[in-house]
């Protein structure tokens, strides 16, 4: 068998082109027998380190290079032979993306010639210049040649078309002619045949075209597979020396991704100042400010331990960045906060990045950074999310555009846009496709139930294709956005290490790589994330200052205040961070907390770690003295106290494992990476053995060491760490307080701070409501922008919506209506229509909304005189009314409320079941408030507005969904068999029926469905759904 490698393959991140995961080609091409393979994805390098690892896993010699794009139409192919190639491949590319909008590249040839050195290239293809009829410049060939030296090749390729003879012939001519070696190879575009129907779709997905109408963009056979050395020896047969010579260009491309020396950027410093003194000295400062100039002995000695691992591993330019990225922030008065395992640092602590104390917590440092940790340490700074464009461009400021990007977050093919890419490429109907799309869960995939459910018939070729395909692109790149905030910061450009290019947002660069990728091979990602509850929080604490003199701040709102955590306890958590969610509002009467580290295990106990282990049910058993708090061995019960002998987090996982196992603190920290990666890579098995026979060496029982295995498995999929736990207890915490204690303005704050948190903004207005804040509605006169406060008495606010919150207006319409009330009287709706400007659109959603009604128009009396004074304002002149004037019926109260939702998304007036509460109750069915008066076990039919739909991975496949009506919520529990019998309804119907038995517990109240139904009323709701997956 000849030696032989595949050199030009492109994989699924070569976009909606390559029909193979990365790690696809190198597992086939192990399989195939090649010992080298080349991952060449268009105008990029995204799938590289992807490609890396697996090659590493499998001893495969990986080729890194790019397809590139030039300016004539053509391509070339380029691999990097050694590191100072890859750099000129990286910044070549960043030249080519950068000069254009988001998802297009070009460059010149003299670019090419100009970045040669260290590559190696590969002419040839049907769309390289030098195999075409027209257009083969031999003065650039010539360049080329000169620039690339012995390293540039003929790529001979053959895919079995018609076409290529004649351009093999002109490729071979031309190639004697400059003197080129001749190298033969295919282009590659899935690692089986199997994925050529797939590949097919990608093309008129790209193309946006259907395969009836795709015509020659798609490939004519199946000949673009990863072919073994024996298929490629027959098609090659008659030139096995360019053959062969694949193989020793692939042993010229000596490059490696380890290869890869990353330093972070240094800081500049005070003169004759090291980073380290610098640090050591902000440090110290901040940990008199901390500890009010007394350091505990514990803390001292913590603080040295933690800045001589910063100091061996040279990472304090890293923790300096993040001090000055805080302290910007602080100057300009931007709350933000550090989260994540940063918090279990000192240091962190007393530079002021974060404001968990983890000393006094008992927090693991070697979560955060330890010596035998083979990857930097995360800090993630959280930012009130509208003022998150200030801090990243200070970044943008500070390091500059060369030494500063933002990482890239791969947006990837879910069931939803699999079903619509791929059914409009299969040339379906876009009204079954949607019907299909919405019966879809975010996460789930298509099976012939739903297909059916949604009228497609699996027996139909098409309808089968639909279903097979859609399955096998779930998870393909589909395009590359930005991460929320994760930014590589380079001493050296970064350019050197990855591409650069265009995000679609303006003022952005984003590096191809994304967050899995920089952390795999190494890079610092300072993360910088917008939070909506920081914001939130910023606007209540101004709206208490400005309206009430009340001076507060995260620092010093009261803590353990017993009617805030009364609040809590009775799960009235509306719009408070972190704890308003179905799980949670379920949890908190069971767990009742009573303390700040109470909400730090609330926080982290609704996930999947302590779910799958086993530990909550025995965690609230013990809490509420129904069981013993107990420890499987006196040495766990120092890691196991504070939690009741129940392990809960991330870090008493880590402690669990050095204590009962023998584990070193990096081999923990090991343990808890194995965690995270455990479903891709199988490396946490390695583990399973050595946690389980040491326990029970120690007399651990193996039923609880198996618990604590499954645990870890469940903090694979999403678990807590402590110390990120306390960080989101703090802000919840805080907003419970405000909400608590300042309704008027937490709902002001939170309207204004939208989108953000778990319900729409008509959910929070009800609620609200039923606090007994009075909310008014949108009006031309009163409304700003915003949302604004309004004094009814003393002390006693009503919230007014604002102007943002009427569908259609923007910033454009927000500076027209500004602009005019600052120089002119609004006083009459002629007045609003003359100088504001406006659009017939803008206006009609105002009238639609009632924002009129202060001129003393009712709705259709301003939308018939809007036109008509627009008629007026475009002929500049008045116009004398004809006739009488037109009389409209007024509308109905539910009219009202129906035109409200329309064109604002909620009523103030009133929740849409109010007015129908009297017929529903005819019926028989109860208000939400009524359900918890009745008996467990009690059988009940309820009605509401379905607000959300939940099928957790944890769950067995039980869906849970939330009902509203005007007096709250009721929990409704669906288990699979019953929810699939009411497959369609239960997933659409945005006002449900169900039946079932009435299950009260620890004061939760859920409803077990046994039946789903339309209810049949006189008075539509006219309401849709304010429901998502």
């Amino acid at each position: 068998m000849r030696r032989c490698a595949p050199l030009w393959c492109k994989s699924n991140y070569s976009f909606l082109e390559g029909a193979s995961h990365p790690s696809e080609l190198i597992e086939e091409a192990q399989r195939l027998g090649h010992a080298s393979i080349g991952i060449t994805d268009r105008d990029g390098v995204y799938g590289s380190v992807r490609a890396h690892i697996a090659a590493q896993e499998l001893g495969v010699r990986l080729c890194i290079g790019s397809e590139l794009s030039l300016d004539d139409g053509t391509t070339l192919v380029l691999l990097a032979q050694s590191r100072a190639g890859y750099a000129n491949l990286c910044r070549l590319i960043t030249r080519g993306r950068l000069r254009h909008e988001k998802g297009r590249c070009s460059v010149s040839y003299a670019e090419v010639c100009e970045h040669a050195p260290g590559l190696i290239g590969l002419w040839g293809g049907d769309r390289s210049a030098l195999v075409a009829r027209h257009g083969y410049r031999a003065d650039v060939a010539q360049q080329l040649r000169e620039a690339f030296d012995d390293r540039l090749y003929a790529m001979l390729t053959r895919h079995r078309r018609a076409a290529e003879p004649a351009q093999e012939a002109r490729l071979k001519e031309r190639a004697l002619a400059l003197g080129l070696p001749l190298v033969a190879t295919s282009e590659v575009l899935y690692h089986m045949a199997s994925r050529r129907r797939l590949q097919d779709v990608l093309t008129c997905i790209r193309h946006g075209v259907s395969l009836s109408h795709a015509h020659t963009a798609i490939k004519p056979n199946a000949e673009h597979v990863l072919k073994s050395p024996r298929a490629l020896e027959a098609l090659f047969e008659d030139d096995i020396a360019a053959l062969e010579r694949s193989a020793e260009v692939a042993e010229r491309c000596s490059f490696s991704l380890s290869e890869i020396r990353y330093r972070y950027p240094s800081e500049k410093l005070p003169d004759g100042t090291t980073s380290i003194e610098w640090l050591r000295t902000l440090t110290e400062n901040g940990a008199q400010e901390r500890y009010a100039g007394t350091l505990p002995a514990p803390v001292r000695e913590q603080l040295n331990k933690e800045l001589a691992i910063i100091e061996q591993l040279d990472y304090a330019g890293y923790f300096l960045t993040m001090w000055e990225i805080v302290q910007f922030c602080r100057v300009q008065g931007i709350l933000c906060q550090g989260r994540g395992s940063a918090a279990n640092s000192v240091v962190c602590f007393c530079l002021g990045i974060t404001a968990i104390d983890p000393v006094r917590m008992g927090l693991l440092f070697e979560r955060f950074l330890s010596m035998e940790r083979a990857e930097p340490p995360d800090i993630d700074l959280d930012i009130e999310h509208e003022r998150r464009e200030e801090v990243i461009q200070h970044v943008y400021a500070k390091y500059g555009r060369t030494h500063a990007a933002m990482v890239a977050n791969v947006i990837r093919y879910r069931a939803r846009s699999a079903v619509r890419d791929v059914g409009k490429a299969l040339g379906l109907a876009p009204t079954s496709l949607d019907r299909l799309a919405k019966l879809l869960s975010h996460w789930g995939k298509t099976d012939m139930a739903t297909l059916r459910d949604a009228g497609f018939d699996p027996e139909v070729p098409v309808h089968a294709n639909l279903l097979e395909l859609s399955e096998q692109i779930l998870d393909f790149p589909r395009h590359l956005s930005i991460h929320p905030g994760g930014f590589l910061l380079g001493h050296e450009p970064v350019s050197d290490l990855v591409p650069i290019e265009n995000g679609a947002m303006e003022d952005r660069t984003v590096i191809q790589w994304d967050k899995d990728d920089v952390e795999a091979i190494g890079l610092f990602k300072v993360d910088l994330l917008g939070l909506g509850a920081l914001y939130q929080l910023h606007l209540c604490f101004e709206l208490l200052r400005k309206h009430s003199g009340i001076e507060l701040s995260m620092a010093t709102i009261p803590a353990a205040d017993e009617a805030t955590f009364d609040m809590i306890c009775r799960a009235d958590t509306v719009g408070v961070f972190q704890i308003e969610s179905r799980a949670q509002m379920s949890m908190l009467p069971r767990l009742k907390p009573r303390s700040f580290y109470d909400l730090v295990i609330e926080v982290s106990i609704v996930r999947p770690g302590p779910i799958t282990g086993g530990m909550v049910h025995p965690y609230l058993r013990r809490r509420s003295k129904l069981e013993e708090v107990s420890y499987p061995h006196p040495c766990l019960e120092p890691v196991l106290q504070k939690t009741l002998g129940v392990p809960l987090f991330q870090e008493q996982v880590m402690r669990l494992a050095i204590v009962a196992a023998d584990y070193s603190p990096g081999e923990a920290d090991q343990l808890r990476r194995d965690m995270a990666a455990w479903r891709r890579s199988g490396r946490i098995e390695a583990h399973r053995e050595r946690l389980l026979s040491r326990m029970q060496k120690k007399g651990i029982s193996l039923e609880f060491a198996e618990r604590v295995f499954k645990q870890i498995l469940g903090f694979g999929e999403y678990g807590f760490p402590e110390s990120h736990a306390a960080s989101f207890a703090l802000i919840a915490y805080a907003t419970a307080y405000v909400r608590t204690h300042y309704p008027a303005e937490f709902t002001c704050s939170i309207l204004n701070a939208q989108p953000m948190g778990f319900y729409a903004p008509a959910t929070i207005i009800d609620d609200a409501k039923r606090h007994g804040v009075r909310v008014l509605p949108i009006d031309a006169l009163s409304s700003q922008w915003d949302c604004t406060l309004e004094p009814l008495g003393s002390l006693e606010f009503a919230v007014r919506m604002g102007l943002r919150y009427v569908k259609g207006l923007g910033e454009l319409q927000r500076a027209c209506i500004e602009t005019a009330r600052q120089s002119e009287t609004l006083g009459s709706l002629p007045d609003f229509v003359r100088h504001t400007g406006l659009d017939v659109r803008s206006l009609s959603h105002l009238a639609e909304a009632g924002a009129f009604e202060c001129y003393g128009v009712s709705r259709r009396q301003a939308l018939w005189q809007v036109r008509g004074l627009l008629r007026e304002r475009e002929a500049s002149f008045e116009l004398t009314p004809v006739g009488r004037r037109a009389r409209f019926a007024g509308l109905t109260p539910i009219e009202q409320i129906a035109w409200d939702y329309r064109v604002s998304g909620h009523s103030p007036r009133a929740h849409p079941l109010a007015l129908i509460r009297q017929e529903l109750t005819r019926q028989g069915l109860p208000d939400a408030r009524k359900l918890s008066a009745l008996r467990d076990g009690s059988r009940v039919r309820f009605a509401g507005l379905v607000i959300c739909r939940q099928r957790p991975g944890t769950a067995s496949g039980v869906t849970f969904m939330t009902l509203e009506d005007e007096t709250g919520f009721a929990n409704i529990v669906f288990w699979k068999q019953v929810f699939d019998s009411f497959n369609v309804l239960a997933r659409t119907a945005s006002f449900l029926g169900v039946s079932g038995k009435l299950q009260k517990q620890d004061g939760v109240v859920h409803i077990i469905a046994e039946e789903a139904w339309l209810p049949q009323l006189d008075t539509p709701t006219l309401v849709s759904s304010r429901d998502f997956h």
